[in-house]
């Protein structure tokens, strides 16, 4: 182990003094200037003014995906203006007249359809910027990305912007103004980074200005060109908005005995421009009633699963707070607001947050949230503080402080570690200017009521990827009383089935991976990814807990499609007694236990108007038999609908007298988007895992620019006995976003 941890250093030391190539020199290729527009420009879709006739032009857009070799099948034109107000956008994308258009429901799209992005880098630090993107039927996305951001964007940022779109027969134009105030940048400024995206599917085929590796994200501003201002740009001026809403709603709870009652309530959030590049969140009694429910999945670990969180206000900007550690160790996650240990909701009162830069290489984050007592549960106050700042070329150095304090009015503490849980960590993440090394490493520390010692999680990775190679090998060392008030550790709580108590243990794991592609030459075939994984968990004294050695392939089609296959070799030492079935079972005890298992998954075209995704899963499950079979149907009636079911069953076989189980889980979704600011989804859930049936069905309207109403039903019965009510409710929000 010690040899594993020295051997790390030295690759984080030697990734660290490599001297890449420096990738800012795709500024002296990739220029693009942006001149004053000289008549008003009308956002309609149509180059009539003569701004853009004079406008300069980039274009020769370069494959980015599935290869990085070739120019884009279809061109792609991108012309740039501004005026006192906006920083305008003219693009022409050459293509047939039909698109693959999945939906028109905003903030999708990016990646399913065919669509043109902006990704703009005002400090061009080349770490952190704005995307927005548009798909030939004028769906809009935005979100804020970072030099954390990783794997696919979650578009929680909303801002306003206005774009308008025409499709023809050999092409389809988009015509984007984008305002000053919406972004945010020093105006003595005059070179920024940007580049631009295209999604052809029909193609299969992504595209970018630059030429950026396909290894690389599709929004990796450390691949981005240069935008260049012929005179400065105007500053942002003051930027306020301010979006109160009202909701009001009929509950009923038969599974608490509560009858149907009324309720109305109000609040509202608040954004203000601090600075050109520092904003302020505010929000007063919060309402997250139109946040859609959790997607179930079948849990077959001994553990809690991670559902992501979908509430707006913690979204934004969430990459300051929540990119420290690894999944699933991360010691602040958001989801720990405003719910009590049992997952049942707690009021809040309000929060803020401020956020963004404070120089061109150091990025703040402040969070203070304060929430109501609840039954036997406190009123607690959180804080969370953190920041960033760029070191080298795209490197960073990071740390935060959390607290989570509780109000005991005088009461004596049931448990004296509820009175409050404090958190401490710094970071250090290392990317060399290429982007092909990675490092990482971590010191987190928790402060607790009477606890000292075992109280650390320490961490340290490094990754290398290319085109062809990635490898990626990472150490974890958390202490048995290292506690996350604010965050999640999914194996430090070990659940004794017969015992019927949790108890905390401490561990030690070690990933490691190696893949490699092959990008062959053929017309049908884009891709062969080969992947070894290897995961091991130890216990605080170096004894093995679980050992999990994976072997994958996978097959990518120039259609879309793809086929993989998986063989996989696991070795576990349970600590506990632990129950896979029914109460009545005897639990399996603790002791060792191997079983290897095989898995096959394919997914079809999914430019095509009916998809489907199956995967099927066999063997050795402890001392037992799984089968788990799963798939995934959906039939697309483009672009205004799309109607799909999952289907999930997992047949758990043990010999006696541990039991058997049959896991079920079966949810359709309706999404109807009657145009392009009326949207209506309905999902269904049937799990009889968690003993519920669960109906969400929720139509939005936006009916101004960033305001919307929403009707939201839900209902919640139990699986067994099958459709006996546990509770059901509707909501009517209205909310208005006011720039003052």
């Amino acid at each position: 182990m010690h040899k594993l941890i020295a051997l790390l250093c030295l690759l984080t030391f030697f990734a660290c003094s490599m001297h890449a190539q420096d990738g800012l020199g795709f500024q002296d290729a990739f220029k693009v200037s942006v001149r004053r527009a000289v008549e008003k420009i009308r956002i309609d879709g149509q180059p009539d003014e003569t701004t853009w006739k004079n406008a300069d032009k980039a274009n020769n857009f370069r494959e980015k995906w599935p290869n990085d070799k070739n120019m884009a099948k279809r061109k792609t034109e991108v012309r740039v203006a501004f005026d006192d107000e906006n920083i305008y956008f003219f693009i022409i994308a050459q293509d047939t007249n039909h698109y693959v258009a999945q939906t028109l429901k905003r903030d999708n799209g990016l990646y399913d359809s065919d669509a043109v992005s902006i990704a703009i880098d005002p400090v061009n630090q080349r770490t952190n910027g704005f995307l927005f993107s548009v798909t030939p039927y004028n769906v809009q996305s935005e979100d804020l990305v970072s030099a954390n951001t990783s794997g696919e964007l979650n578009f929680s940022w909303d801002n306003k912007w206005f774009s308008a779109t025409k499709r023809h027969e050999t092409h389809w134009t988009a015509e984007i103004a984008i305002p000053f105030k919406t972004l945010r940048y020093d105006a003595a400024k005059k070179t920024w980074g940007i580049n631009f995206l295209r999604s052809d599917l029909k193609n299969n085929q992504y595209s970018s200005w630059t030429h950026m590796p396909t290894n690389f994200n599709f929004y990796d501003f450390g691949y981005s060109g240069a935008l260049v201002w012929e005179e400065a740009p105007p500053p942002p001026g003051t930027n306020i908005s301010f979006i109160p809403y009202t909701t009001g709603s009929l509950r009923s709870d038969t599974e608490e005995g509560l009858p149907t009652a009324a309720r109305f309530n109000g609040g509202f959030d608040g954004k203000v421009a601090v600075t050109s590049s520092l904003n302020l969140d505010v929000t007063v009694n919060p309402d997250f009633s139109q946040v859609e429910v959790d997607q179930q999945v079948t849990n077959l670990t001994r553990f809690n699963i991670f559902f992501p969180e979908r509430r707006t206000f913690f979204l934004e900007n969430d990459d300051l707070f929540s990119n420290y550690g690894i999944p699933p160790i991360k010691p602040f996650y958001s989801r720990r607001i405003g719910l009590d240990p049992e997952g049942r909701q707690i009021p809040i009162i309000g929060g803020l947050r401020l956020s963004g830069n404070i120089s061109k290489k150091t990025r703040i984050g402040l969070l203070n949230m304060q929430t109501l007592a609840k039954g036997d549960y406190q009123a607690q106050n959180y804080t969370a503080a953190t920041f960033n700042t760029r070191v080298q070329a795209r490197s960073l150095v990071k740390g935060y402080f959390l607290n989570r304090q509780a109000f005991s009015d005088g009461k004596e503490w049931a448990d004296p570690l509820d009175a409050y849980g404090r958190n401490l960590g710094i970071q250090y993440d290392f990317t060399d200017k290429a982007g092909k090394w990675n490092t990482w490493s971590g010191f987190h520390r928790s402060f607790k009521p009477g606890i000292s010692g075992q109280d650390l999680y320490l961490n340290q990775g490094v990754q290398f990827a290319t085109k062809y190679i990635e490898a990626v090998i990472d150490y974890s060392d958390v202490g048995e009383q290292f506690h996350t008030d604010m965050g999640f550790v999914n194996r430090i709580e070990n659940y004794d089935a017969k015992a019927d108590s949790s108890i905390r243990k401490g561990f030690r794991q070690t990933y490691g991976s190696f893949t490699y592609r092959l990008f062959p030459e053929g017309k049908s075939v884009i891709q062969h990814r080969f992947k070894l994984e290897n995961f091991t968990v130890w216990n605080r004294d170096f004894s093995l807990n679980e050992h999990n050695l994976s072997l994958e392939y996978e097959m990518i089609f120039r259609n879309t499609s793809n086929l993989s296959g998986t063989l996989s070799m696991v070795k576990n030492n349970l600590p506990f007694h632990t129950s896979f079935t029914s109460e009545a079972a005897t639990p399996l005890p603790p002791g060792s236990y191997r079983h290897a298992q095989a898995g096959l998954s394919f997914a079809s075209d999914s430019r095509k108007r009916l998809v489907f995704r199956t995967e099927l899963t066999a063997g050795g499950f402890f001392n037992g038999k799984l089968l788990q079979a799963n798939a995934m149907i959906t039939w697309r009636a483009q672009p205004w609908g799309n109607f799909s079911i999952f289907i999930e069953q997992a047949r758990l076989r043990f010999p006696d007298p541990y039991g058997r189980n049959d896991l079920l889980l079966v949810a359709p979704r309706i999404e109807v988007n009657f145009s392009n600011s009326i949207f209506w989804t309905t999902f269904l859930q049937y799990n009889n895992q968690n003993n519920n049936f669960n109906i969400n069905s929720r139509l939005q309207w936006r009916y101004k620019p960033m305001s919307d109403i929403f009707i939201v039903y839900t209902d919640n019965y139990f699986t067994d006995p099958f459709m006996k009510q546990k509770n059901r409710g509707v909501v009517f929000k209205m909310n208005w976003w006011l720039n003052l």
